[in-house]
């Protein structure tokens, strides 16, 4: 059994979004309570407007890249085990119909298109790859993708 998906995807899922609306939840408190120079008070709906505006990027963002990732994936023989929320569902490879990969956004993601709906994870499944160590590695293709279209490729040819 192999790990194709980071262990940092729960920082991504978890952590950095509770970080980033707790820094916004921040500076809005900061905002509502901290004196004002010379008497002056600012109104406090224009106080509100970059926290407000930080949030809703902020979530859409999230839900564009992070918030659909799948806690775990792992490479079983001809099938992939993916763990999310609890659940673990078993992929058999020849179901894949298209693996994707993104390069320039942080994190990485890899993307598996199904060629049948897979219980409640639906017909696509997003995960974190481990990450390559070098510096230069970005610019070079993925090798746990490479190795996911590779391990497809098979299995569709033994069933054929």
């Amino acid at each position: 059994m192999q790990r194709l998906s980071s262990r940092w995807t729960f920082f991504y899922k978890r952590l950095f979004p509770l970080f980033w609306f707790g820094m916004v939840a921040i500076s809005v408190t900061g905002m509502w309570i901290a004196p004002h120079g010379a008497g002056k008070r600012v109104e406090p709906w224009m106080a509100l407007m970059p926290p407000v505006f930080m949030a809703i990027i902020g979530f859409v963002i999230f839900k564009l890249i992070i918030f659909d990732l799948v806690d775990e994936v792992w490479l079983t023989g001809d099938h992939l085990l993916v763990r999310n929320r609890g659940d673990q569902v078993s992929v058999a490879l020849d179901n894949v119909m298209n693996v994707s990969v993104t390069m320039f956004i942080n994190p990485p993601r890899i993307s598996l298109t199904l060629r049948t709906e897979s219980s409640h994870l639906g017909k696509t499944i997003a995960f974190v790859p481990v990450s390559r160590q070098s510096f230069f590695a970005m610019f070079k293709p993925n090798p746990i993708a490479t190795q996911l279209i590779e391990s497809v490729d098979a299995a569709r040819r033994r069933k054929a």
